[in-house]
């Protein structure tokens, strides 16, 4: 839920994210950040979120920095934590680069490198400096990658794997599978109710001063009655059972499928039990088999240790694969009604005209925020140069795709969102209010925006590469 610290900046204010990157490219200016930089030298999205603001800025301790926007003296104590931190940080990427190379050594290839050890290496660095100066930096490199690899318990891709390839146990899951997917309750006919109720619950959830410590606030108070509504009379569960059986017309907009690009198909498929996973060619969620679905999760928790173990893993899928949604929770298939109610009118390209303003059909507080921190993005405004320029594209057609992404933003927030309610699913991790199931959306909203922001900004940096190169003057 939008917080008070989440208003507009004034010409005394910056963003929090803007003063991080500048600090951090100028202490990238020196060589040593590389291991935690992206290309064109930013801070990765996991060393701000896994290192600058937990263990640097600690808003907690400092809550005069937990702000979105800062002003001039907040600026000024931010950017002076962050380049004292200077070589604390240089220190921190030595030591990733060595535990990534003891990884490979060690053959293991479960988890993000980055998600397991990047706490890790600040605490390395913390304790011992940096890598050439500690005393057997190698065998502390083993003994914490090994320990982090132990902390598991087993519960890895290659546990799954192995667990799968059993030819009993797949014979006796896929007859499970079948079973539960026979045994599903038909749809029945789709009323405007839940609909309403979502509009309802967006528009005060994201209603200015319903922030998350609001309490009591008029709009927080009715966010949380049409969720509770919902809730009650299982609308998450009937918009499931109607996408089992509905292709279009649930959203009122023509063309829309009820499942809003979870599935390749009209009607998803029976999920079966599979046999291996890449993130590279991953299906569309509903059309995932119970082993992808299980990858995802395992590949992507730095906390495998508080999972379930294998089989119970897979016990439990087996019957969420079938759920309404492809999941358990009641509370969480509402939050895809929201999340849907909401990516149906979202409009980053601003080409709706009824997206503009209050008045427009179907709009709520919540796509008004959403809608116009888009259309602010410079990335989205190149996007939609590109849509309407008569002139062909200068990259062969990435732009241009990129832009034509935006057209059908649903699909890609549809597809996180689910994925992050997936991951809260198997933890029995329920969105007990509208509060919580805001934080939600709006978290999916703002990691689409960025993902967005960071690929036309790699085409753009992958053309101008081009560009140059093709202007340098040939040698004789």
């Amino acid at each position: 839920m939008p917080s008070p610290s989440q208003s507009p900046p004034t010409d005394e204010r910056r963003p929090r994210a803007m003063v991080i990157d500048s600090a951090w490219r100028d202490l990238g200016a020196r060589p040593g950040l590389e291991s935690l930089s992206g290309p064109g030298g930013a801070p990765l999205t996991r060393a701000v979120k896994l290192i600058v603001l937990p263990l640097i800025i600690r808003p907690a301790l400092r809550p005069e920095l937990a702000a979105d926007f800062l002003g001039a003296r907040e600026t000024a104590q931010l950017d002076a934590l962050i380049r004292e931190s200077g070589a604390l940080l240089r220190a921190t990427a030595q030591w990733f680069t060595v535990l990534k190379k003891t990884r490979r050594a060690l053959g293991i290839k479960t988890g993000n490198p980055q998600d397991l050890y990047f706490q890790r290496c600040f605490e390395l660095a913390t304790e011992h400096g940096t890598p050439s100066t500690s005393t057997g930096a190698d065998a502390v490199a083993r003994t914490v990658v090994e320990d982090i690899a132990d902390a598991g318990g087993g519960r890895t891709v290659e546990a799954l794997k192995e667990y799968l390839d059993d030819i009993d146990r797949r014979t006796r899951l896929d007859a499970e599978l079948a079973g539960a997917w026979n045994a599903r309750r038909p749809a029945p006919a789709a009323g405007a109710t839940a609909f309403h109720l979502a509009a309802e619950a967006l528009d005060a959830c994201a209603a200015p001063g319903s922030g998350t410590d609001a309490g009591t606030d008029a709009g927080t108070d009715a966010g949380s009655s049409a969720f509770a509504v919902m809730l009650e009379a299982g609308h998450g569960s009937l918009l499931g059972q109607a996408v089992w059986t509905r292709t279009e017309g649930v959203w009122g907009r023509a063309g829309l499928p009820a499942h809003l690009g979870l599935s390749a198909h009209p009607v998803p498929p029976r999920p079966g039990v599979g046999r291996g996973a890449s993130t590279a060619t991953l299906p569309a969620p509903f059309d995932r088999t119970l082993f992808e679905r299980l990858f995802t999760v395992l590949q992507a928790s730095a906390h495998r240790e508080e999972l379930p173990t294998v089989p119970e893993l897979v016990r439990r899928e087996v019957s969420r694969s079938c759920a309404p949604l492809g999941l358990s929770d009641e509370s969480l298939r509402v939050a895809v009604v929201l999340g849907g109610r909401l990516a149906v009118g979202l409009d980053p390209l601003g080409l709706d005209p009824s997206s503009q303003g209050a008045a427009g059909p179907g709009r709520t507080a919540a796509h008004r925020i959403v809608n116009s921190r888009w259309q602010r993005e410079a990335s989205v405004l190149r996007a939609r140069r590109m849509t309407v320029s008569s002139r062909p594209d200068p990259d062969g057609g990435q732009l241009s795709a990129l832009a034509q992404d935006l057209r059908t933003p649903w699909v890609a927030y549809m597809r996180r969102l689910w994925v992050r309610l997936h991951g809260r699913d198997v933890r029995d991790a329920s969105l007990p209010d509208a509060a919580s199931a805001w934080a939600v959306l709006d978290g999916v909203a703002r990691s689409v925006m960025m993902d967005h922001r960071a690929r036309v900004r790699t085409a753009l940096r992958a053309l101008s590469t081009s560009t140059a190169r093709a202007t340098e003057p040939r040698s004789a």
